[in-house]
């Protein structure tokens, strides 16, 4: 059945363009703004044809559901953005923020008159059916979810109510991402001494492929370091509420943050290159 809903996406970035395609492939009017908005972003959106807005007082005027796809560190901004404009329809955060973040956006969406459901993103926007998964919390889940039916963005209802979903983001790239940081610090450390060779070498030994995957991840990893920075003090804060050290994460949010300089690489660099820079320690380190 076709959903009369019409959704509205911000931002159209890579994942947030992602959630929109997927959208308007089941049949879903989305609507995007423009305003202030990069030409990456105007590109995305013509190419998958959604509507611009051309304002966000707009966009909340004319949309029943809002989702937001942002980096972590925006997520609140975003959220008292979309309030103050009196906007009072369906507000769906699917950042990479921890439950107890995400529980205190939702309390001042309901004190203001908006419903809000819980979001989780895991994987990332591969276009392909069954990669990556929407994971959805809160008393208005099922309705999100119809706006996905034929993917390629995948859709799973927890029980339980907001912060559910959060929860399991933040465990699930608490690892994926997490390892990443600690390859790269394992790394670096090595090349510090002097070792990086030998230890390759043994770890060719004992997992056939190893050292090639790990010189790889710490590579890629660079394109998206600056995201994954907040994402890691997210995880950090949620470790430490449910009563664990968050300080690895917390580390690892510092091993990315010494690779944000490479955010808009024309290319991935060279390994040599991102060990220097895991190896150059912050000014405020020194003082």
């Amino acid at each position: 059945m076709m959903s009369n809903e019409i959704v509205g996406i911000l931002h159209p970035g890579d994942m947030g363009i992602f959630v929109a395609a997927s959208a308007k492939n089941s049949g879903i009017e989305v609507h995007w703004v423009s305003e202030e908005r990069s030409e990456n972003s105007r590109h995305r959106a013509e190419k998958y044809e959604l509507t611009d807005t051309g304002s966000l007082v707009e966009l909340c005027k004319t949309c029943s559901i809002i989702i937001s796809v942002c980096p972590p560190h925006a997520a609140e901004d975003v959220a008292q953005q979309v309030l103050v404009q009196g906007f009072n329809g369906l507000y769906v955060d699917a950042n990479a923020i921890s439950p107890q973040k995400v529980k205190s956006i939702a309390e001042r969406m309901g004190a203001g008159g908006v419903d809000f459901v819980d979001g989780g993103i895991v994987g990332g926007p591969v276009w392909e059916g069954g990669r990556t998964w929407l994971y959805l919390s809160g008393g208005q889940a099922e309705r999100v979810a119809t706006c996905f039916t034929d993917g390629p963005l995948a859709t799973y209802v927890l029980g339980g109510g907001v912060g559910k979903a959060s929860a399991l983001k933040m465990c699930y790239a608490a690892y994926t991402k997490g390892t990443t940081a600690l390859l790269c610090s394992i790394l670096a450390t090595a090349e510090k001494n002097g070792v990086r060779e030998e230890l390759e070498a043994q770890w060719s030994r004992d997992w056939d492929g190893f050292a090639e995957q790990a010189q790889n991840r710490t590579r890629r990893v660079t394109a998206k370091a600056w995201r994954f920075t907040g994402e890691m003090d997210e995880i950090s804060e949620t470790f430490s509420e449910a009563g664990l050290p968050g300080d690895f994460h917390a580390g690892a949010a510092e091993v990315y943050r010494r690779l944000a300089g490479f955010k808009d690489a024309e290319s991935t660099p060279e390994l040599s290159g991102v060990l220097e820079a895991l190896l150059q320690e912050p000014a405020s380190v020194n003082k």
